[in-house]
């Protein structure tokens, strides 16, 4: 029988509201489950893990599911759309099941925000791979959540299409003030955040604001 495998280890780590926070580090160092971690849907075995004045390991599934519908968007590399619901079933989706009225309306509006405006009735399998994460980012800011977590968002995408991903969710970012923690492997994408954390084995390695052109180490 496999023993307990403990895949962060003795992690220690503050956002600021507002902040952009890229995390880099080698494939199976963690990252990955940080943020999942930080979204609920992995539980730390110890330590505290507060988000967005939520103590997490206070909750119970359902009010971490409540937790997330209200105050984090999540963005995956592989989209995760309902491949039997259109774009925007799939954008209504969080505020349907927060029991808003004008749900439709609201991700009518967030498609369009993200230039599918002309694809509202279109299903996943009818979009381009570009396409299906403009829709990923519109549901996942159209609850205004305090905090987006992205996961490789352009690790699907070609290389110009990952850009036009990449503009539009520093775009978003920028126009809701949402904080925004960044998992990527490519280190020109997380030096467009205002501050990378490397994580290696499991551990915060390396934490670093960018100020002035300048990288300034946080002091742990």
């Amino acid at each position: 029988m496999a023993g307990e495998v403990n895949v962060l280890r003795g992690v220690d780590l503050t956002v600021e509201g507002g902040e952009t926070v890229g995390v880099v580090g080698p494939s199976g160092s963690g990252k990955s489950t940080l943020l999942m971690v930080i979204a609920g849907l992995e539980r730390a075995t110890s330590g505290t893990v507060r988000v967005a004045g939520h103590d997490l390991s206070a909750l119970d599934e359902d009010a971490l599911a409540r937790f997330r519908r209200g105050a984090v968007g999540i963005v995956f590399q592989s989209f995760h759309l309902v491949p039997t619901m259109t774009a925007l079933e799939n954008v209504a989706i969080p505020l349907e099941l927060a029991g808003a009225r004008d749900a439709f309306d609201l991700a009518a509006a967030e498609l369009g925000a993200v230039g599918l405006a002309h694809r509202l009735s279109h299903y996943p399998g009818q979009l381009s791979g570009g396409e299906q994460q403009r829709v990923a980012l519109a549901r996942a800011f159209v609850a205004r959540p305090k905090l987006l977590l992205a996961d490789e968002p352009t690790g699907n995408l070609d290389q110009a299409t990952g850009r036009a991903i990449v503009e539009l969710l520093f775009d978003l970012h920028g126009r809701h003030g949402t904080t925004l923690l960044l998992v990527t492997h490519d280190p020109a994408l997380a030096a467009r955040c205002g501050r990378v954390v490397h994580v290696e084995d499991g551990r915060i390695a390396a934490d670093a604001r960018q100020e002035g052109g300048r990288v300034v180490p946080i002091r742990r």
